[in-house]
């Protein structure tokens, strides 16, 4: 019991002070003052940043493994099930944003480690990889029932999933620009209608 509070205790740190500063200028030694350890607890722990990084990816994303493989999640499931295209887009644009509303921290953290030292580009590929198996689902039902617009096909469709529910964009206008919540899942919601749906016009709120 010991043992897995001083872990979480380390876990906690390591997110603070990834979020906080950035993956690069994080070091193990912070980490470990952050946590009231020994630097060499930290290292006994997780043996490297990389390590502490993927702990907390599978702490706060715990399907983040299972990229393109099994069934999709519940929630998806659930939210495939319903027969209005509208009501289904909103379903997904709303487990999108509890997801970020939990991680985008960590997913920004974790695109920064991959771009700035390489570390986690093995990660950040699995997510991405991940991101796009669950919108395919949507725009598989969309392409079944045949409507999406006239032209586009299911890959720049998912394409288009893919760049409006990213955690980038939800960074830049939840965060930078301090979008509320509701403002960003309303915008992303109407997007997706306009660009998925034939003939959408306004999407049903």
């Amino acid at each position: 019991m010991r043992a897995q509070l001083t872990r979480r205790r380390i876990l906690d740190a390591a997110m603070e002070l990834f979020s906080e500063h950035g993956y690069e200028a994080t070091t193990i030694a912070s980490i470990a003052r952050e946590a009231g350890v020994a630097v060499q607890t930290v290292y006994f722990s997780f043996g490297n940043k990389q390590q502490l990084l993927r702990n907390l990816l599978s702490l706060h994303l715990p399907c983040d493994d299972t990229a393109g493989a099994g069934e999709p999640h519940a929630g998806i499931a659930e939210a495939l099930a319903v027969a209005d295209p509208r009501a289904q887009l909103r379903h997904l644009v709303r487990l999108t944003r509890a997801i970020n509303e939990q991680a985008a921290p960590l997913l920004e953290v974790l695109r920064n480690a991959a771009v700035a030292e390489d570390d986690g580009g093995d990660m950040w590929q699995t997510n991405k990889e991940q991101r796009r198996f669950f919108q395919r689902q949507f725009v598989g039902a969309l392409a079944d029932g045949e409507l999406l617009p006239d032209g586009l096909g299911p890959e720049r469709a998912v394409d288009i999933c893919y760049a409006l529910l990213g955690p980038e964009l939800y960074h830049l206008l939840a965060s930078e620009r301090e979008w509320t919540q509701e403002q960003w899942e309303d915008w992303v919601h109407e997007g997706l209608c306009r660009h998925l749906i034939k003939g959408a016009d306004r999407p049903d709120g």
